[in-house]
């Protein structure tokens, strides 16, 4: 059987691709994603061109026939962590939404794939998730979605949840279909953090390199070489879970989003590379060497659980398969 094409939108660095082609069963061939850094390390990890423009400007013409839609669209406009805005952001994220009916409308691809924020469920009392699903609905599509958190769905030692929107074309794909089932979590943190090895010094927390007496906080809080710690402007933050926190965008940027761990050779940063690793990437995904760090932690907290999305895609191919 050939492989289903899908198009991916709000490509990011390819974490929905990378689940889904993981399969052996589906295959990108159209990638669009307006922010040209995230794209650069789509393409150093995909043997695809990515198309830069604006969502808004492209032309269903000029986008080729595909099977499947792949879509993690903007999700600030509905983050607990933004303005919860929805439809009415100022930035005009939360309606980009209606640029993808446009596109399968026009496309009618077989299935869609959607991801979000958890709060996109409950934003403005259900209504915007009510209105996003009528439109689905109305364009000839049955409509499941599930919230799944990365720790208990993907085997990745991060408390991240996210909601997972599938629509399928075909009534008897979409009864088959069946979201994945929690599985243990045995993935553990020395398994995508290197606690041993001696890492460039700009990641690491030393006497005198900040303002006021953080590392002095820091050195008499982190008692635990197996835990997460978060600086909290005034205090510093041990994740009790034993995980690694929601990643967000703005982890590079410093404050209390920036993930600190205790090391044999010092108290530091997680490394970008380890960011992606606690999204389920595998350790040879590439990252561009002429990249600030600060827009590779963007990247990995914009980015998704790959290994949540792979199970997914599996569940997927069962139920496609099934009927053929």
């Amino acid at each position: 059987m050939d492989k289903l094409k899908c198009a991916s939108f709000f490509a990011g660095v390819g974490g929905i691709d990378k689940g889904f082609e993981n399969t052996n069963f589906f295959k990108t061939i159209y990638a669009n994603e307006f922010d040209f850094y995230p794209a650069k390390t789509f393409e150093l990890n995909f043997d695809l061109k990515v198309d830069c423009r604006d969502i808004q400007n492209i032309s269903v013409d000029e986008i080729p026939n595909f099977d499947v839609m792949l879509a993690g669209f903007p999700c600030q406009a509905f983050s607990i962590a933004g303005y919860r805005n929805g439809f009415n952001d100022k930035k005009g994220r939360g309606t980009l939404f209606f640029d993808l009916i446009r596109i399968i409308n026009a496309k009618k691809p077989q299935i869609i794939f959607l991801e979000n924020v958890k709060n996109l469920l409950n934003h403005d009392k259900g209504n915007t998730f009510n209105i996003m699903r009528e439109k689905l609905e109305k364009s000839g599509y049955y409509v499941d979605c599930a919230v799944l958190n990365a720790m208990e769905y993907g085997n990745i030692p991060q408390n991240r949840e996210r909601i997972y929107i599938l629509a399928f074309k075909d009534q008897k794909i979409y009864k088959r279909f069946k979201f994945p089932t929690p599985i243990k979590l045995t993935t553990k943190l020395k398994d995508i953090i290197d606690y041993e090895t001696q890492l460039d010094k700009k990641y690491y927390y030393t006497k005198g390199k900040y303002k006021g007496n953080i590392y002095e906080k820091l050195v008499e809080a982190m008692d635990d070489d197996n835990a997460i710690y978060q600086w909290r402007r005034k205090y510093v933050r041990k994740n009790k879970s034993g995980v690694i926190p929601t990643l967000t965008a703005n982890q590079g940027e410093g404050g209390h989003n920036v993930c600190i761990i205790k090391t044999k050779n010092g108290i530091r940063k997680m490394t970008p590379h380890e960011c992606f690793n606690a999204q389920g990437f595998p350790k040879d995904f590439k990252l561009p060497k002429n990249m600030s760090d600060a827009r590779l932690y963007k990247q990995a907290g914009n980015s998704v659980c790959v290994s949540v999305i792979e199970r997914i895609a599996e569940e997927i191919k069962k139920a496609y398969i099934v009927g053929k």
